[in-house]
């Protein structure tokens, strides 16, 4: 599997190879079978937003300030349409905090930081926090991943394996990252990600105790990084 990100495409037509891909920086290539994102453009268009002062973004998103207020004082925008982090339940807490701070008078940010989120494929992937690269170009990280195939995948006679990957500050041994490609993986992340946003350590995930037999057991497992950066 190839993937080919930032990357629109001019042209897909069938050939008796395959899929003949032209991109728009002029690569060319033949697949077996292509899946293209489009992408989602905020619906902007036609508001009038940009002739009362209300500045937009390249891709049609309603730019505003740490409290969800455009560049009219007297209005706020909150939800995808802003283009921060395109999630329902962070449009809700977007909302939320602009309750709060006009009509409760307590100035209120909705917090973007650490938030898990799932893509819900087949097998599952969960992730909260910094990425391998993210945490490499911020400071030292010791990295803990581990594939293997679940006792339960094993007894039904399946080959799916499971991914699971830490990324951990060598300097305040905080889990800056999880990183989980199973089955639930979307039920896994939640849990882990109250841990990694109150500032969980390696050393607290080492500390508790495995639930054995079951595959989020490796989080707290890991004792070796395969690698450092």
């Amino acid at each position: 599997m190839n993937l080919h990100l930032g990357t629109n495409v001019v042209e897909m037509r069938r050939t008796d190879k395959g899929i003949h891909v032209t991109a728009t920086n002029g690569d060319e290539h033949t697949f077996d079978q292509v899946m293209f994102a489009t992408g989602r453009h905020a619906n902007t268009d036609g508001l009038g937003l940009e002739d009362i002062g209300v500045k937009l973004g390249r891709g049609g998103e309603i730019l505003v300030d740490d409290y969800s207020q455009t560049a009219v004082p007297s209005i706020y925008a909150v939800g995808d349409v802003t283009n921060r982090v395109n999630l329902t339940p962070v449009a809700i807490r977007e909302g939320m905090a602009f309750v709060e701070t006009v009509f409760k008078g307590n100035p209120t940010k909705p917090d973007h930081d650490l938030i898990p989120s799932a893509v819900f494929t087949q097998p599952e992937f969960g992730t909260v926090g910094l990425t391998e690269e993210q945490g490499r170009a911020q400071e030292p990280i010791e990295v803990y991943a581990t594939s293997f195939k679940p006792m339960n995948h094993s007894f039904a006679g399946r080959a799916d394996r499971v991914l699971m990957k830490l990324i951990v500050s060598q300097k305040t041994r905080k889990v800056l990252g999880c990183h989980i490609v199973a089955d639930h993986a979307g039920e896994l992340i939640q849990l882990v990600g109250i841990a990694v946003k109150m500032g969980a350590t390696k050393e607290d995930f080492d500390r508790t105790v495995a639930v054995h037999p079951t595959i989020s057991e490796e989080l707290v497992t890991m004792k070796e990084p395969v690698r450092t950066a």
